[in-house]
């Protein structure tokens, strides 16, 4: 059973259609990385899956549940869906330790000596233990894209959407966050990127979702869709982005 599941998603804003009978399913432990060109629709769906859009048609299912609209499913998928945003979206009075806690004792009512421990440990995994008492703004934009994604990890969720994280990164801290992605699909993560880091998406994905004009044009594995693609639109595409 896949852990993830679109069935002909429909999203629109007035008379544009955002995303155009969107299906696909992502099995549990991959990694689908999710290209194309800025506004064929890949964030929208991300923010579908994770309920921060409603759709007007279609089904979404995490887990085998169906995607609801209310306060109580969606605190509930939360819990199993995490996301890591472009900006990273922390909280700059408060410290990194703290930045990770605070969901745990306000959101979970976990104990803050066992929220702590936790933020250690995905600190840890992270490479940034040491940084746990720094402040956002004396970190690198890397540094802080890790607290992101550490600070997802330690709600435990069952799947991590990555939305364009390194796209606000200067291209030499990209290679520390996407080594930090790299590390989690090795441990079985379940993952879906929206990124235009290529060489990245090579080498990490299970599978290769290429979206054009709000539909899923091809689909496959890295080496088949790159090496071969079936459409003028992927050709042209790989070539102006490699």
């Amino acid at each position: 059973m896949p852990i993830v599941s679109l069935k002909s998603v429909n999203k629109r804003y007035g008379a544009l259609e955002v995303l155009q009978d969107v299906s696909f399913d992502v099995e549990r432990g991959s990694v689908v990385v999710v290209i194309g060109r800025s506004g064929s629709g890949k964030s929208t769906m991300l923010r579908c899956i994770n309920g921060l859009e409603t759709t007007q048609g279609g089904e979404i299912k995490v887990n085998d549940k169906p995607l609801i609209y209310n306060e109580k499913a969606l605190r509930a998928l939360r819990h199993e869906v995490g996301f890591v945003f472009q900006s990273f979206n922390l909280f700059p009075h408060l410290t990194v330790e703290r930045n990770i806690t605070i969901g745990l004792t306000v959101v979970r009512n976990v104990p803050m000596s066992e929220a702590t421990k936790i933020a250690e440990k995905v600190l840890a995994q992270v490479g940034l233990l040491d940084k746990r008492k720094s402040f956002p703004d004396q970190l690198s934009g890397g540094q802080q894209q890790r607290v992101a994604i550490a600070r997802c990890l330690a709600l435990s969720p069952k799947v991590i959407l990555f939305d364009e994280v390194t796209s606000a990164l200067d291209p030499e801290l990209k290679g520390e966050v996407l080594k930090v992605i790299s590390d989690l699909a090795k441990e079985g993560m379940t993952m879906i990127l929206v990124t235009h880091e290529m060489q990245f998406a090579r080498q990490v994905a299970d599978r290769i979702v290429f979206m054009h004009k709000g539909k899923i044009w091809e689909e496959g594995h890295p080496s088949e869709l790159f090496a071969a693609p079936k459409t003028a639109e992927l050709k042209q595409f790989i070539a102006t982005s490699l």
